[in-house]
């Protein structure tokens, strides 16, 4: 059989077509972007992603740093650990934010542990504040938990539904996951009752309640289970897949519409409102133009910090950990850890900037606005999503727009405003 032939086939048996490591090895020696992206895309990707694991660690390098060449999400999360680890120490933060994006919310978790701590932050700050926070949320649990490999993409419909209306849904709705075995049945609080597979779905008459054809005996994973737990749990029930007790219900599509667009227009408002605190020290700015270049890095160091807080606190809602019996003890701790992240980051950024610039007023006006913006960011972290729920408006949607404009708000005025005093 020929090569060509091979790949169009989608198959490459490397123990008797080595040949072609070494075609791709001369193509990416001149730097043939068009030809390897070409033969990637005609491929299964776990095909693709054994032939970059087949180059030498040299050629994996130079592969990646060929310009024009970008490596496919899909090709990406099918090689071996390792081999990911080493190439996203080639890859720029654009590039991976482009994989973290294109992938499902499991695999980009799995793909962020390998990040080195140091850029973590950098990268998980260029992405949308939706995909930043779910990111968020699965990082804060522990490492060897569910919640770690839980893919959190998935169908869901209101238990009063009928086939008909679940199926003009599923045909009008482009967010849904674009495979999915299973949609869940859940309650007016957004809890998971029972399943219906798709294809019954296919089957049943259009004015049938979902209820009716539902699946109540299905198999609901704690969050915080051990993965090897939830393996042989798998293995044991024959589980294609499983619920969780903490997620939400994917809304129509003019009501989900409407829900964003008012999110956004509030967005909209505060960025406004941002623009509008900086605007009022533009003497201090005309006055010391540095405080410019350095404004974006408190306020991105509190955005981050809240959402770290508001990731845990969404979650502790949702299990119902966060009480009024623990709820002062918990500001408290946030308030603590506020204090010390804001030292610790404070005398880092003092330091870098002392380095840079050489100016000691420069490093104590970021050395303050850095711990001011921290604790204010955790405080409001966990004040946000609390709030919110008492008011009885889903914090995991809308808390992001008020924590990232406090700290926006925040992180600028402290910075500027304690510029503006010694100035």
């Amino acid at each position: 059989m020929t090569l060509i032939k091979k790949i169009k086939d989608k198959k490459v048996n490397f123990e008797f077509n080595k040949e072609y490591i070494k075609v791709v090895t001369d193509k990416i020696t001149s730097n043939d972007a068009s030809f390897i992206t070409r033969s990637f895309e005609e491929m299964h990707p776990a095909d693709a992603a054994d032939i970059i694991e087949h180059l030498s660690e040299n050629d994996r390098e130079s592969l990646i740093k060929l310009n024009n060449f970008k490596i496919d999400p899909e090709v990406f999360v099918e090689l071996n650990e390792s081999v990911q680890s080493e190439i996203i120490k080639y890859l720029s933060s654009d590039a991976i934010v482009r994989i973290l994006k294109n992938l499902e919310s499991d695999d980009a978790i799995a793909i962020l542990e390998n990040v080195e701590e140091k850029d973590k932050n950098s990268i998980l700050s260029l992405l949308p504040p939706k995909d930043r926070f779910a990111l968020l949320e699965g990082l804060s649990y522990p490492e060897d938990s569910a919640a770690r490999i839980m893919q959190r993409e998935f169908t869901a419909i209101p238990s009063n539904w009928l086939v008909g209306q679940t199926i003009d849904y599923l045909r009008e709705n482009k967010d849904l996951p674009e495979e999915f075995l299973e949609i869940y049945i859940v309650d007016e609080n957004f809890k998971p009752i029972g399943a219906v597979p798709s294809s019954k779905v296919l089957r049943t008459p259009r004015e049938t309640k979902m209820s009716s054809i539902m699946d109540d005996s299905i198999f609901l994973v704690p969050v915080d289970m051990d993965r090897e737990e939830v393996g042989n749990s798998f293995e044991n029930y024959n589980l294609n897949s499983a619920g969780v007790g903490d997620e939400e219900i994917t809304d129509g599509v003019i009501t989900k519409t409407k829900r964003r667009f008012n999110w956004l227009l509030l967005n909209l408002f505060t960025a406004f409102l941002a623009t509008y605190c900086i605007s009022l020290f533009g003497a201090t700015i005309e006055q010391m133009v540095v405080l410019a270049f350095l404004m974006p890095i408190v306020a991105s160091m509190g955005g981050n910090a809240g959402m770290q807080t508001l990731a845990v606190t969404v979650r502790t809602l949702a299990t119902n950990d966060l009480t009024k019996n623990n709820f002062n003890q918990n500001i408290i701790k946030e308030f603590n850890i506020g204090i010390l992240n804001g030292i610790i980051f404070a005398v880092i950024s003092s330091f870098i900037v002392q380095v840079w610039f050489q100016d000691y007023q420069l490093s104590l006006i970021i050395s303050i606005s850095m711990i001011l913006t921290m604790v204010v960011a955790g405080l409001f972290g966990i004040l946000v999503p609390v709030t919110l729920k008492k008011m009885k408006i889903d914090p995991a949607i809308a808390s992001s727009v008020f924590v990232t404009t406090i700290t926006d708000v925040i992180g600028f005025v402290s910075f500027l405003g304690v510029g503006a005093y010694f100035l």
